[in-house]
């Protein structure tokens, strides 16, 4: 492994980072510890152009090369924490009831925290670094409200990329997927109004949990009924809210959950397909069945060559051996889809190893990994725009 001198040497300095910001973990749009350690350190040293304020927390941070070049590559990572209790027993664990950095997002912040202390200090690099640290990933649109605020108008790049740790894996790894790699995701709402009763006299109800129950049974399905077996879908009802009383049946039930998908026409027919056992429902028992689906994260796609790029770089910290593009297509969602399709990107994942899974109340991120990510950052600025031997 060939880390960033700089980096290894400074690793005890953003390990504490690290650890304050897991302590003090906060969910989307609420990041103002996190984004107040960003803004401060970039500040501390001596970035172009700090921006915040974006999104509510987001923060952007400028940084020049000692070149005078034009390109511009961007850098993500996400700050927000999830509404789990932390059970990890860590000694830097949350300080936050209810509130765990539960996905490494506090991890990801260090790491570009990492390179942008790297690249600060150098300025190897021909052309200008943006820093993108954003708010909200974890299904809030922390992204596309950056992108509707003007993030890439006001603070323009010419490629975007993103990293996200991953657990039961071998520490030192890295690997990523060209083309589809992450699925798009459509959180929905059902809203089911029938008519309350005494428990007593059910007969003069339209009970709602029964008809909510066997909504949740039809909504399964339409994935091994509707879809084409070869097409990757997902459908997950994963809220069912009813009932206020042993002696009463209730009148209104709602249903919330998911439908993950790579393929657009696969989702559209889930919706058709959704609205239509709804309305069956509510005409056979006679109530009103309300439906809201909405789409919450884009399908990631990798774009090749970008991919290539950051397979190039990690290698250069890793060793050729230790990085692949192989990596799974996997059912799980992602915001920097976003930041992708609004310009060309890439999104690799490194590896560590762990016994609980992401989003566990006993995650534990392996703090090993944050200089990894930081020198694949770093190496990264410096391939896509490096820099000619007169302006060294």
């Amino acid at each position: 492994m060939a880390l960033i001198k700089f980096i290894e040497e400074n690793a005890p300095q953003m390990r504490a980072v690290f650890e304050d910001l897991h302590a003090h973990p906060e969910i989307g749009f609420e990041e103002k510890h996190a984004s107040g350690v960003v803004e401060k350190l970039l500040n501390e040293w001596g970035f172009d152009e700090v921006h915040t304020g974006i999104a509510e927390t987001g923060v952007v941070g400028i940084l020049r090369g000692k070149g005078q070049g034009n390109r511009r590559i961007g850098l993500r990572a996400d700050m927000d924490a999830l509404p789990i209790q932390e059970i990890s027993g860590l000694p830097y664990t949350s300080k936050n009831p209810d509130r765990m950095h539960a996905c490494g997002h506090d991890g990801h912040t260090t790491m570009l925290l990492g390179a942008a202390q790297y690249l600060a200090e150098t300025r190897d690099f021909d052309g200008t670094a943006v820093f993108i640290f954003q708010p909200a990933e974890e299904g809030l649109g922390g992204a596309r409200r950056m992108i509707a605020e003007g993030l890439f108008e006001r603070l323009p790049v010419d490629e975007v990329y993103g990293m996200h740790n991953a657990p039961f894996s071998e520490l030192g790894t890295a690997r990523i997927r060209k083309g589809a790699m992450m699925a798009g995701a459509s959180f929905f709402d059902i809203h089911v109004k029938g008519k309350g009763s005494h428990a007593a006299q059910p007969n003069q109800s339209k009970d709602a949990l029964v008809i909510g129950a066997e909504l949740v049974g039809l909504l399964q399905t339409i994935v091994s009924r509707n879809i084409d077996p070869v097409k990757p879908c997902v459908l997950s009802c994963t809220q069912f809210h009813t009932g206020s009383a042993y002696n009463i049946v209730p009148e209104t039930a709602t249903i919330t959950g998911t439908v993950r998908y790579f393929d657009q026409e696969v989702m559209d027919l889930v919706a058709k397909r959704m609205r239509e056992l709804c309305a069956g429902l509510a005409l056979a028992h006679g109530i009103e069945i309300e439906v809201d689906i909405r789409n919450v994260f884009d399908v990631l796609v990798n774009e090749p060559e970008l991919s290539d790029a950051y397979l190039a770089a990690a290698a250069d910290v890793l060793g050729a051996e230790n990085v692949s593009d192989d990596g799974p297509q996997v059912m799980g969602s992602e915001d920097f889809a976003d930041m992708s399709a609004a310009v060309p990107g890439a999104y690799i994942n490194v590896m560590h190893g762990g016994q609980a899974a992401l989003h566990n109340p006993a995650f534990v991120l392996d703090p090993a990994i944050l200089p990894i990510g930081s020198s694949i950052y770093a190496r990264l600025v410096e391939h896509r725009m490096p820099l000619s031997k007169e302006a060294a």
